[in-house]
C-alpha cells in the first residue's frame, strides 16, 4: 500500500507573518498610546468583514491612521507587521445578509465586489503579511461579539488588557476561547478513502472528510476514533497526526489526522451523516469531471487532507474562484 504524498495545497489560514508581540498587551496605556500615533495600522471591521483595496495586481487589506473618534474599549492590539502596530477597530456589521458559511462561487463572486469582505472571501488572494492579522482580527471579532456579559456573575463586561480580555465590575476575566477539533481523513485496506456529506451541508454535491468538536478530557487521538464510529460506524485502527489549521469562523483549531480502518461496512449517523461513500483516485476523479462531486476549497485543512491521500493538487473547485 502507497504511502500518502505530502504534495497538497498548503494551508492558507496557517501563513502569517505576524508578530503577537504579546508582552506589551499589559500595558494601560498601550492602545490609547498606538490611536494617538499616526504611525499606527488601524484595521475598521464592520463584524468580521474587513476593509479591502482591490488593485488589479494585488488585493490587499485597507489600513487607516488613527482618528480621535477611535474608542480604544473597542479595540485590540494585533501586534506588530513590517515593522508598524496593527490595531483592529470592531464595529457594527454592515446591513447586509450574513456569509453563512458559504463555498458557492456565485456568492463569493458578490463577497469579492463588497468593501467590506469576509475572510472566506479573502484569504486565498491576500498576502502573507495580511493573512495573519485578518485571521487573528476574525478570531477576535467573533470572540467580543459573544462576550457581552460576564458568565460568572451576569455583570456586563468591558475590554481590557489591550483588547485581549473581558472583565467585569466584579474583577471576573474571561479571555478569547479557541474550540480544538479533529478532521481526519479516512482509508480502508485499498486505500480507498471515505467522503460524506454531513446533514447540514447545503451545497448538493459537496462531501468532505470526517470532523468533530473534542469533548471534555479527551484526547485527539481518541476523538479521531469516537468520531469516526460515531458519524459512520468504522472502528479506527490507526490515527496519524498531519497538520494543524486555525478557523475562527467562528472559533476553532482543526487538528487534522490521517485515520486508517480495516473494515469498510458503513452505519451512518442519520442525525449527522446524509450520505458517505469509498472513493478510489480513479473514482474521485470521474465525479468530480462530472461535476457529481465538490470538494471543500483550498481555503480549508479538509482539501489538504484529500490532497494528500491522492498524492496531487486537484482541479479547481468552485470554493476556489477568484
Amino acid at each position: 500500500m502507497a504511502e500518502p504524498s505530502e504534495t497538497a495545497s498548503h494551508l492558507i489560514l496557517s501563513a502569517s507573518t505576524l508578530d503577537r508581540d504579546a508582552l506589551r498587551r499589559s500595558d494601560d496605556g498601550l492602545l490609547p498610546g498606538l490611536l494617538a500615533d499616526a504611525r499606527t495600522l488601524v484595521l475598521h471591521l464592520r463584524g468580521e468583514r474587513m476593509p479591502v483595496d482591490a488593485p488589479e495586481e494585488q488585493i490587499r487589506l485597507r489600513y487607516r491612521a488613527p482618528s480621535s473618534s477611535d474608542d480604544p474599549a473597542r479595540c485590540s492590539y494585533l501586534g506588530m507587521v513590517r515593522g508598524a502596530p496593527v490595531v483592529a477597530l470592531f464595529d457594527e456589521p454592515e446591513p447586509e445578509p450574513a456569509d453563512a458559511g458559504t463555498t458557492d462561487p456565485d456568492d463569493l463572486q458578490r463577497q469579492r465586489a463588497r468593501e467590506h469582505r469576509s475572510l472566506r472571501a479573502l484569504a486565498p488572494v491576500l498576502s502573507v503579511d495580511d493573512l495573519g492579522v485578518a485571521t487573528t482580527a476574525v478570531a477576535m471579532a467573533n470572540w467580543i461579539v459573544t462576550q457581552r456579559f460576564c458568565s460568572r456573575c451576569g455583570a456586563p463586561v468591558a475590554l481590557g488588557h489591550s483588547g485581549w480580555v473581558m472583565r467585569c465590575a466584579e474583577g471576573h476575566s474571561h479571555f478569547p476561547r479557541t474550540d480544538p477539533a479533529v478532521i481526519m481523513s479516512v482509508t480502508d485496506p485499498d486505500d480507498r478513502l471515505l467522503l460524506a456529506q454531513g446533514a447540514r451541508f447545503v451545497v448538493p454535491t459537496g462531501m468532505s472528510v470526517l470532523a468533530g468538536f473534542l469533548e471534555p478530557g479527551e484526547s485527539l487521538e481518541a476523538a479521531v476514533r469516537r468520531e469516526v464510529l460515531e458519524e459512520v460506524g468504522l472502528p479506527v485502527d490507526e490515527v496519524r497526526y498531519v497538520d494543524n489549521q486555525p478557523w475562527p469562523m467562528p472559533a476553532s483549531l482543526m487538528v487534522g489526522f490521517a485515520a486508517r480502518t480495516s473494515s469498510t461496512e458503513l452505519r451512518l449517523e442519520d442525525d449527522e451523516i446524509r450520505h458517505a461513500q469509498w472513493f478510489t483516485r480513479g473514482e474521485l476523479d470521474a465525479a468530480l469531471a462530472s461535476g457529481e462531486l465538490t470538494v471543500p476549497p483550498r481555503l480549508s485543512i479538509a482539501r489538504h487532507l484529500i490532497e494528500r491521500w491522492y498524492g496531487a493538487v486537484l482541479p479547481p473547485q468552485p470554493g476556489d474562484v477568484r
